[in-house]
């Protein structure tokens, strides 16, 4: 079980998670500069693999690629199809932000790939660019390699938890510009305009919340919350949505974040990690479908309840 749920306390990767952060936004911008717009940014997030993280297919000319990074061998590779059928690899180890940027644009330009993008950061309150970034360059593999296993888990249990929803819902992605794992479902009504956020452009959060949502999600952590963290919110968040009852035991508001907050510390130590997440996910949810009038009727799958299924589908 702590192999599968493994500790990941911050403050012992706090510098690994802030590289593995930026070097992930370099190639998330990659892939936002070449893909589609697709409804609430859904063209730019990465996705969990059997080793690590991917962008999935990226269009370019009349073939394309794909970035991935592998936490097991500790490798990041680009594999291309089109005018040259190539593919290439770096290794994922310690180096400077700005040294990681520069081989991986060398990597992507011997491939025959030449996309230039925007250097600064999003989402971030110090942004440095990243060619000019030498402040950054931790990279421990074990701790690496243990934020993608709760990856992995996290990727499990939300899979499931979309699959009881038969509305309008994201596919479970990972945000490079928040550095978080996510799953939206919507009501199907149009939201008001979502007021600013700091450090995202205001198009950004417009598109993103153009619909009422109710959005779950994995965060390592930082700035203002110093653990890992599961999460969930409304938007727009509705009236009682705040004192309503949600499980499991340690599951709680904050009103400083403006979201139900469940600590990854208390799923991974449970004697039912799978029981205790399926929980949050799904209290939280009816919290904000219940004060926001949600149809339910319309946009839950029927049948038996999520945590008896989901036992089932573990035990097979």
């Amino acid at each position: 079980m702590n192999e599968q749920w493994p500790a990941l306390p911050l403050g012992e990767w706090k510098e690994t998670c802030e590289t593995l952060h930026l070097w992930t936004q370099i190639v998330g911008k990659v892939k936002l500069k070449q893909a589609s717009l697709v409804n609430h940014w859904w063209n730019v997030p990465l996705y969990v693999t059997p080793a690590g993280l991917t962008t999935g297919m990226v269009p370019y000319g009349r073939g394309g690629f794909e970035i991935r990074f592998d936490f097991v061998r500790h490798l990041l590779s680009v594999d291309a199809c089109g005018a040259r059928d190539e593919s290439g690899t770096m290794p994922l180890s310690a180096c400077p932000v700005a040294d990681f940027y520069h081989g991986f644009m060398d990597l992507l330009h011997a491939l025959g790939i030449d996309v230039r993008i925007w250097t600064v950061p999003q989402e971030m309150e110090k942004a440095i660019p990243f060619d000019e970034d030498r402040t950054h360059g931790a990279y421990d593999p074990e701790y690496a390699r243990r934020f993608w296993r709760v990856l992995v888990q996290s990727e499990r249990i939300f899979q499931f938890f979309r699959s009881r929803f038969t509305g309008k819902c994201s596919p479970v992605h990972f945000f490079w510009g928040g550095f978080d794992m996510a799953v939206t479902r919507f009501s199907g009504r149009p939201a008001p305009p979502h007021p600013p956020v700091p450090y995202v452009a205001h198009f950004v959060v417009l598109e993103a919340y153009s619909h009422e949502v109710s959005s779950c999600g994995f965060w390592p952590g930082g700035g203002a919350v110093p653990e890992p963290v599961y999460y969930s919110y409304a938007y727009p968040e509705p009236e009682g949505f705040k004192a309503y009852p949600v499980s499991p035991e340690g599951a709680f508001y904050s009103a400083e974040m403006g979201e139900y907050i469940l600590p990854y510390e208390k799923v991974r130590t449970s004697g039912d990690p799978e029981g205790e997440l399926l929980a949050f996910l799904q209290s939280t949810y009816v919290a904000a479908a219940e004060t926001g009038h949600w149809d339910r009727e319309r946009l839950e799958r029927a049948g038996s309840d999520p945590g008896t299924r989901l036992s089932s589908a573990q035990a097979s």
